[in-house]
């Protein structure tokens, strides 16, 4: 949650305490109200000039004509200053709607204080802001103070979404180490399924016409050894995936962070599903092994 409040300190040259670029938005915003300020003022000077012009055509008058005239001033000038008093508050009710559109794109709560609309040290340091801007020096408008849209957020201008993508960034290293340890253990296994294998073919040449029984139990481990070829092969594609899954994520997370959370706590738990699934892999070569002693004995039987 972001609050959003007018913070002003008395500094010499009587800025706002706010970064240059949304100094400029203010500077923008006030020549608008001061140009508006001045369009209210005129229009209030011209009620009082058309008074002197239409009705001030002799020299005395009575006192219920005088009170007639100012009661007509009256209700001309404070139709024109209610109906600017609406239009300044429907066009601030519009810039704050700009505002918090952009602060909703980034999935932030804008919250303003409308105490600190009163606080008179502010507001004559906003007073002094705007006449050292528009009075004592003759600064013309630059390119950033006549845009007729507030300019987006930078990219990498949240520090909420910058710690996010280097977080992301941390989960994606971790996850590339572990893909490599995955790695590391199917190879492993590749290689003792190559022993099995390679002893598997010297016992079905010493066994000759006696290996109907032994034949069962190379079936038996050529299966375990298959399906465990099979389980580390998905268990590669599945955690190859998921790191192309998380790159792509770490772009789409600029726009949706809340999203890549949920994404990366899913991802967090299939992977630590498949690590979990390892065990059955270490259970596997107990079985294998149990089998090597197994045909260690037969052999011993054969040459006998």
């Amino acid at each position: 949650r972001v609050y959003l409040s007018l913070c002003l300190c008395p500094y010499p040259q009587a800025e706002l305490g706010l970064n240059e670029h949304h100094q400029n938005e203010v500077i923008n915003y006030m020549r608008f109200a001061r140009f508006k300020r001045g369009l209210c003022l005129k229009t209030v000077d011209s009620c009082f000039q058309d008074l002197k012009d239409s009705r001030l055509v002799e020299e005395t008058f009575t006192v219920d004509e005088v009170i007639d005239m100012l009661d007509g001033l009256q209700t001309v000038v404070h139709s024109e200053v209610e109906s600017e008093l609406i239009n300044t508050t429907y066009t601030n009710v519009l810039l704050l709607r700009q505002l918090f559109s952009q602060a909703e794109k980034w999935y932030l709560k804008l919250q303003t204080d409308v105490s600190e609309l009163e606080n008179r040290e502010l507001l004559e340091q906003v007073a002094e802001f705007e006449k050292s801007e528009f009075t004592s020096s003759n600064k013309k408008p630059s390119a950033d103070l006549i845009k007729p849209k507030l300019a987006p957020l930078n990219e990498g201008g949240s520090e909420l979404l910058n710690k996010t993508v280097a977080c992301l960034q941390e989960e994606n290293e971790k996850l590339k180490i572990r893909l490599k340890t995955i790695e590391t253990q199917a190879t492993t296994a590749l290689d003792e399924k190559s022993k099995l294998e390679k002893s598997l073919k010297d016992l079905q040449m010493i066994q000759g016409d006696q290996k109907t029984n032994a034949n069962q139990d190379i079936t038996e481990l050529e299966n375990k050894v298959a399906a465990l070829k099979c389980q580390f092969e998905k268990t590669l594609n599945d955690s190859t995936a998921n790191q192309k899954f998380l790159e792509e994520n770490l772009v789409t997370t600029k726009h949706d962070l809340l999203k890549v959370q949920d994404q990366l706590s899913t991802a967090e738990k299939e992977l630590e599903k498949k690590f979990q699934q390892t065990a059955a892999y270490r259970n596997m070569k107990e079985i294998l092994t149990k089998k090597n002693e197994q045909i260690k004995d037969l052999r011993k039987k054969l040459s006998k």
